[in-house]
């Protein structure tokens, strides 16, 4: 292949945007060939030539594994690792070059339409899987587009409207994941949202692209577009945003030779990013045929079944009604379970190798005959009359079973990319057919259906709730295989599941109006926002429970010689059965001077345990990841002092806890005359000098004296002052000497003086 020093200014800025929908531009005279780029991020959605975007009759047929919003929920790094090698393995068979995924978005509200393909609502849970997946898929020799960077946390007006978000909360809450999954895993490519980020676009927003991903976080891949995402070319190739898709016709390659002709764009700019095009050929040509076909259908389809199991969280069960007993008289309900839901709309459809049903599943694992109502259409044409009909045969079919399951959930048409959810409620003939079926029978298992989340206003009316979210083509064997027990549940929530819509942090400010969406709740997304306001909700962050029980000893919490601290905790297995449960760590500082949320998930693992076994875990909490974003000094600064470890089963189910030292970033920030005198005294150089001062001064000011009431230290009230108006109250005081403008400066000057 020629160097790039070789191609003409033409040739390289032809490398910078796409030949067609899925493909770069080749030069075939310099060797240089075309690169296909598909979709992903669950499976590979390959259209065959000529395919239209968003149709999957014509894609080539892929393992559909379970999307983000049910693999997120198994907490599990290994299976997430082991699910990203075999969509590398697919990917590599097909001659892909880039899988494009993962998504690692923050759940902002749940009424986000594309909700099913992000992880979670909190960026360490988001970072850690992520960059799991990047190590499973690039292992395989092809590679992946980290997505949508950045703030990208809505669907309605998301071609334009901008993210208004404050520093800390786009630092530690919208950019933490997406730097985490950058440092541990380096993706191939990362993709640039669609969005603006405080009112500038992604793709041509050189602090994002360039400062923050490559200056500071180190990413050495290449930059491409969302599909659609390029404002100003010129503009977002200057910014650091390499590659255009889809295809522009060479509109843009020629805007950006006419911008370099005229001087307005440095040729070095086209040869950067035509360079990091040329590396992606080149990483792709080293990986072309690591794994060559034909595809392991059956090995794909059961590694999908097990992912599929780890992420359905059993939400609540009362008295033990589940797992089933495979001789009990049981009635299937809801058209879900013979029509599942698996994935959801837009990008990421997959067109699955096969595709399981739970009822048929549910049938091949029980010891009788298991009976079937409709119970409710799941189509738009479905009128109330059809439903009134087919509850009553539901109602028929629950009387007379010990046991009815129940499937419930959100019809395709309520949640898609392009959109958003208008609510958080199931359908109404769906909570009327829960009514009419409770009344014949109390034991009830719900199964539900969805994408984000969704209110359960009967939770407390039901003995047991399986949140089974999308979850791919195995997805049906999977929830037959929890409800008999074949697989003891061990999934936990990442996100919390509100009461009502009108809790969730978002609310107000969700979607925005005029292109603009005011990020209001700050750091307060998701269980932050709950726990800080100890609010009600349905069920909490982190929260799952299991066939099983599980005992926690006491906590220790070791800070390292790097900083990092080490925790260890005892976890038993006191129940009867083998099972697996997911070990969190938050961690908090109490009287910190910076405000914080009650506490914060900073790690995290998941411990298989015979029962009656007992294990000692260890989980490592980076030092890095205490920091916040110090807005004075632009920098990240771990606050010191004692922290509190807490080691909880969720985020509201504390079960140990310990305390360490941690030792602080010295911050020293320069002074002006606006610094306040507090902030002044604080200084390591001039503080202890302005301390004696203010001391003098004070008892100099015996009029002062007369006008604070006992016991108030008068010196505080001083604090708040600007040093440069400290020579009013001095004069004003009778202080000897007073303090002049002069001697302001000189200690200004020292303080600011470099040290040493």
């Amino acid at each position: 292949m020629t160097d790039m020093t070789e191609l003409t200014l033409e040739e390289n800025a032809s490398l910078t945007s796409g030949a067609s929908f899925w493909y770069t531009k080749p030069i075939e005279r310099a060797g240089i060939p075309s690169l296909t780029l598909t979709d992903g991020p669950h499976g590979l959605r390959k259209q065959r030539e000529g395919g239209d975007h968003l149709g999957i009759g014509d894609s080539v047929p892929a393992t559909c594994f379970p999307p983000a919003v049910a693999l997120g929920s198994s907490w599990d790094v290994e299976l997430v690792a082991r699910v990203g090698e075999a969509l590398g393995v697919e990917t590599s068979i097909e001659g892909v070059a880039v899988l494009l995924g993962p998504g690692v978005n923050i759940k902002r509200s749940p009424l986000c339409g594309r909700n099913f393909e992000y992880l979670s609502e909190d960026p360490i849970v988001s970072g850690v899987l992520g960059a799991a997946y990047v190590k499973g898929v690039q292992s395989q020799g092809v590679g992946t587009s980290l997505k949508h960077f950045a703030a990208n946390n809505q669907e309605d007006d998301r071609m334009r409207s901008s993210s208004d978000v404050d520093p800390r909360p786009l630092r530690e809450i919208y950019l933490r994941g997406f730097q985490r999954v950058v440092e541990d895993a380096q993706p191939w490519t990362v993709m640039c949202s669609y969005n603006r980020i405080n009112g500038v676009y992604a793709s041509e927003d050189p602090w994002l692209l360039t400062q923050v991903l490559r200056d500071e976080w180190g990413f050495d891949g290449l930059v491409v577009s969302d599909w659609g995402a390029v404002n100003e070319r010129v503009a977002g190739l200057a910014a650091g945003m390499d590659l255009e898709m889809p295809s522009s016709n060479g509109v843009t390659d020629a805007q950006i030779v006419a911008a370099v002709q005229n001087g307005s764009l440095d040729e070095s700019v086209v040869d950067v990013a035509a360079g990091r095009v040329l590396d992606l050929v080149r990483k792709a040509q080293a990986g072309a045929g690591a794994v060559r076909g034909p595809l392991d259908v059956d090995a794909h389809h059961a590694l999908a079944r097990e992912a599929a199991g780890r992420g359905i969280v059993l939400l609540k069960n009362e008295g033990a009604v589940l797992p089933l007993a495979k001789d009990a008289r049981i009635a299937v309900i809801g058209e879900f379970a013979e029509a599942p839901r698996y994935q959801g709309a837009g990008s990421s459809m997959i067109n699955p190798t096969r595709l399981d049903n739970a009822l048929d599943e549910i049938r091949a694992l029980a010891a009788r005959d298991v009976a079937y109502a409709k119970g409710f259409g799941i189509h738009s044409s479905t009128t109330d009359a059809d439903n009134a009909g087919l509850r009553t045969e539901a109602v028929d079919a629950a009387a007379a079973a010990e046991v009815v399951v129940l499937f419930l959930g959100l019809p395709a048409r309520l949640e898609s990319e392009g959109y958003d959810r208008e609510d958080i409620d199931l359908p109404a003939e769906q909570l009327a057919l829960l009514d009419a079926v409770l009344e014949v029978n109390p034991n009830v298992v719900v199964v539900v259906s969805n994408g984000g989340v969704v209110a359960l206003p009967f939770a407390a009316r039901v003995p047991a709730i399986l949140e089974g979210w999308l979850l791919g083509q195995a997805g049906g064997g999977a929830i037959a295989d929890v409800l008999y027990g074949d697989v003891n549940p061990s999934a936990k929530l990442t996100e919390t599941i509100p009461l009502r819509l009108e809790d969730t942090p978002a609310y107000l400010d969700f979607p925005g109006e005029f292109s603009h969406t005011r990020y209001g709740e700050g750091l307060f997304v998701g269980y932050r926002w709950y726990d800080a306001r100890r609010m009600d909700v349905a069920f909490p962050f982190g929260h799952g429970i299991s066939y099983t029980t599980f005992a926690y000893g006491d906590a220790s919490a070791v800070r390292g010689a790097d900083g990092d601290i080490e925790v260890t905790v005892e976890v038993a297995n006191t129940g009867d059965r083998a099972g697996r449960e997911i070990v969190q760590v938050y961690t908090s500082v109490p009287g910190g001077r910076v405000q914080r949320p009650v506490r914060e998930l900073k790690a995290f693992t998941s411990v298989e345990l015979a029962a009656g076994e007992t294990r000692q875990v260890s989980m490592t909490v980076r030092r890095d990841d205490l920091a916040y974003w110090d807005i004075r000094s632009d920098s990240w600064v771990v606050e010191g002092g004692t922290y509190v470890i807490d080691v909880a089963a969720s985020s509201r189910d504390i079960r140990t806890s310990a305390s360490v030292d941690v030792e602080g970033d010295a911050v020293t920030l320069p002074l002006s005359k606006t610094s306040s005198i507090g902030e002044v005294m604080a200084h390591p150089v001039v503080g202890p000098m302005v301390q004696a001062a203010i001391a003098q001064m004070m008892g100099s000011m015996d009029g002062a004296a007369a006008i604070m009431p006992e016991g108030v230290d008068a010196s505080k009230m001083m604090e708040s002052f600007p040093i440069g108006r400290a020579g009013m109250f001095a004069a004003a005081s009778g202080s000897p000497g007073g303090v002049s403008p002069e001697m302001i400066d000189g200690l200004i000057a020292m303080a600011n003086a470099p040290q040493g």
